[in-house]
C-alpha cells in the first residue's frame, strides 16, 4: 500500500491551488505523474527493488478543484496512463478519481495505489 503521494518536487508544490483555477487540466495531469514516480520511489525505498512488483491493483486519485470542474478522471489518466507505461498490462488497475474542496499543502493532486509484490 503506497500511502497518498502529493506531487512534490524539490521539496514543493510547483503548481499549487485548484484545477480550473489557478491549474491547469493539463498541469494537473503531469503532477498525477509525479504522483506515481514519488510512491514508485518511496516503494523503492521501502523493498530496496521494484523489480519484485508484480501488478498494480487499485490507484485512488484525489482532485483539488473548482465545483465546476468535471473532468477529474481525465487528470488521474496521468498516473494510471504512466503505471500502464511502466508496467504493461500487470500496470491495469481498478481506480476511483473524486474532486474534493482541499489537499495537503495546497496541492492540486494526490495519489494513493495498492501493487502486488513478490515476496
Amino acid at each position: 500500500f503506497v500511502s497518498g503521494m502529493l506531487p512534490l518536487v524539490g521539496g514543493r508544490i510547483e503548481h499549487a491551488g485548484r484545477v480550473g483555477d489557478e491549474v491547469t487540466p493539463e498541469q494537473a495531469h503531469d503532477l498525477a505523474r509525479v504522483c506515481v514516480v514519488n510512491g514508485l520511489a518511496a516503494l523503492k525505498k521501502s523493498m530496496g527493488t521494484l523489480d519484485r512488483v508484480r501488478g498494480i491493483v487499485k490507484v485512488e486519485g484525489f482532485v483539488q478543484c473548482s465545483p465546476a470542474f468535471s473532468a477529474v478522471p481525465g487528470v488521474i489518466n496521468g498516473a494510471s496512463d504512466l503505471l500502464v507505461a511502466l508496467f504493461g498490462e500487470t500496470g491495469k488497475h481498478a481506480r476511483f478519481a473524486v474532486g474534493v474542496a482541499s489537499l495537503p499543502m495546497n496541492a492540486p493532486v494526490e495519489v494513493a495505489f495498492v501493487a502486488d509484490v513478490s515476496s
